[in-house]
């Protein structure tokens, strides 16, 4: 297969490869490399120098005789004076030819040929914003100058810094003292030259104990050379091939944009106010499910899905009313009647129970956080729960092993990480854990870094609370903890939250922040059936992730499997 052919017959392989991009710290962007189009670009560069790119011409003068000239240029300007005289360095060995060369290339070793110069450091006097020469650092054009130290186009090298880092001076420059400059000499096209440095890939040597990039170990390299005719016509096709990489990297940044301007779109419309919160429209959610192929074909269009299925479950979107459930209002009354007594009886033995009865006396009624079903009602989270408690403000002694003390660290999503898990004794617990020990079937919600995650303590676990977490108990006959969980994590509520968080740096929220939260509450019929319809969305949104990962991963693979194929 010809080159030519290799790189348009896999095409859709190219563009549809893509990898999200990751950040210096290792945290998932929102934004994809075409993944498939970088490996199109390595596997264009590496058929150029090996001679694959364009078919070769009998009739061009080897690259063996430029080579030649080259050197005996070389002797007669060092032996005039006119140069120094360069080190000669050994010459190609055998097992040092990567791969085969078509007839009239020939192996060169770069400190035989080409002749790396040090640029000169620039005193910050002589700095001239208003000249008109460019100067270049390890990695571009850093400033203007009105001196020159070079006039001929040449190509700079970052020595520090940007390590191995190539530019182009295509006219008079000055060069800094962090940086090489490279004249080509006769018999190397400009262009080439800089083709062939790419394919060095410098900045491995600039990775070192010591980085930046050692002349000595760059003249080491060993690369090809074509006759100079074909260098023109390589670097004519490797512009003409690079811009079609240009115009399929555009289309798909593109279509992705396009394509996530269509999700958020479309999800948007399933919570305006005006869709469906008398539940007719609740199977709208179910139509987006059947054109998954063409809508969720991203990670991030899964999570936000992910995001809009707990919106559309606080909202009353999700599943349909049943006119045989018991309004909400009578659920609550019910329930503050029921919380009353609780604490009034256990107020002599409990002193949280005297500091729960005098908040609740102070609430107001609460304001629904948006529009809710008729037969739904608002409460306080302080007013469904049976004990809401603060964390003991210090950091913990640590054991190495004991009960494991829950930090914000170790929640997300919903669920308890237990990795990077502290622990500590009984006697700390038991004092940490002094106003309300844990329970099964409490939740943990974080008020700082992150605010506003939350997780379900699971049967027969023992926890301790970590720093700036709190403990909240609902009355469980009342609330359903799994749909108060989908209400304590849903994007809303931590935008209404973000509005009282304190703090000039970290944000967090304060305990009573916490405790006035407005939280929709469904009957509890409907709780349980919101409750279980998110967790087979849910589950079907992750099946549906490890495909499309699993799909990507092959994408991926086929693109790194024609590179290695072609390049053996």
């Amino acid at each position: 297969m010809s080159a030519v052919d290799l790189i348009t017959d896999h095409l859709d392989i190219w563009t549809t490869a893509q990898a999200e991009k990751v950040t210096g710290r290792g945290k998932r962007t929102n934004n994809h490399s075409i993944y498939g189009i970088k490996k199109l670009r390595e596997l264009i560069l590496e058929l150029a120098v090996r001679g694959k790119l364009v078919p070769q011409d009998p009739t061009d003068e080897p690259a063996s005789v430029l080579l030649h000239k080259i050197s005996e240029q070389r002797a007669r300007l060092a032996k005039s004076g006119k140069t120094n005289k360069q080190k000669s360095f050994l010459n190609v060995s055998d097992n040092e030819k990567q791969f085969g060369l078509p007839s009239g290339w020939a192996w060169f070793r770069v400190g035989n040929v080409l002749n790396f110069q040090y640029g000169k450091a620039m005193a910050a006097k002589h700095r001239d914003p208003s000249g008109n020469v460019d100067v270049y650092g390890s990695n571009g054009i850093v400033g203007k100058h009105s001196e020159t130290l070079i006039k001929a186009p040449c190509i700079v090298i970052g020595r520090k810094g940007s390590a191995g880092a190539l530019n182009k001076a295509c006219g008079p420059s000055w060069i800094t003292d962090v940086a090489y400059f490279l004249v080509p000499p006769d018999g190397f096209n400009f262009d080439y030259t800089y083709l062939i440095l790419k394919s060095l890939r410098l900045d491995r040597l600039g990775k070192g104990i010591k980085p930046g990039v050692n002349r000595n170990e760059a003249y080491a390299l060993v690369a090809s050379l074509p006759p100079l005719s074909e260098q023109h016509r390589i670097v004519a096709k490797v512009d003409e091939l690079m811009t079609l990489c240009d115009q399929l990297e555009q289309q798909q940044t593109n279509s992705n944009a396009t394509h996530q301007t269509l999700v958020e779109t479309l999800l948007a419309t399933l919570t305006r106010p005006n869709t469906g919160a008398d539940g007719t429209e609740s199977n709208a959610i179910e139509l987006f499910f059947q054109h998954f192929d063409t809508l969720f074909t991203t990670e991030q269009s899964i999570d936000q899905l992910k995001q809009t299925i707990l919106q559309l479950a606080v909202m009353g979107r999700l599943v349909p009313r049943d006119p045989d459930d018991e309004p909400a209002s009578f659920l609550l009354e019910n329930l503050s009647l029921e919380l009353e007594q609780w604490l009034m009886e256990n107020v002599g033995d409990n002193k949280e129970c005297a500091t729960m009865l005098r908040k609740l006396n102070k609430l107001d009624s609460p304001a629904p956080p948006f529009d809710i079903p008729k037969s739904w009602a608002t409460a306080h989270l302080l007013q469904i729960s049976r004990v809401m408690v603060d964390c003991h403000n210090k950091t913990a002694p640590y054991v190495d092993k004991g009960i494991p003390i829950i930090r914000t660290s170790n929640i997300r999503q919903r669920r308890f990480k237990m990795d990077g898990m502290k622990y500590v004794d009984q006697v700390t617990y038991d004092y940490w854990s002094r106003r309300c020990p844990p329970e099964p079937g409490d939740l943990i919600f974080t008020r700082e870094a992150p605010m506003g995650e939350a997780a379900i303590i699971p049967k027969e676990a023992k926890y301790c609370l970590g720093q700036r977490t709190m403990l909240i108990r609902p009355m469980h006959d009342y609330v359903s903890k799994k749909y108060l969980l989908l209400a304590l994590t849903e994007p809303h509520l931590l935008e209404r939250a973000s509005e009282h968080a304190i703090g000039s740096t970290v944000k967090h929220l304060r305990v009573g922040d916490v405790e006035n939260l407005s939280v929709p509450i469904p009957p509890l019929a409907e709780q349980h059936r919101i409750a279980a319809k998110v967790d087979e969305l849910m589950a079907l949104c992750n099946t549906l992730k490890v495909l499309f990962i699993k799909s990507q991963t092959t994408q991926l693979q086929l693109a790194d499997t024609i590179v290695e194929q072609a390049l053996p």
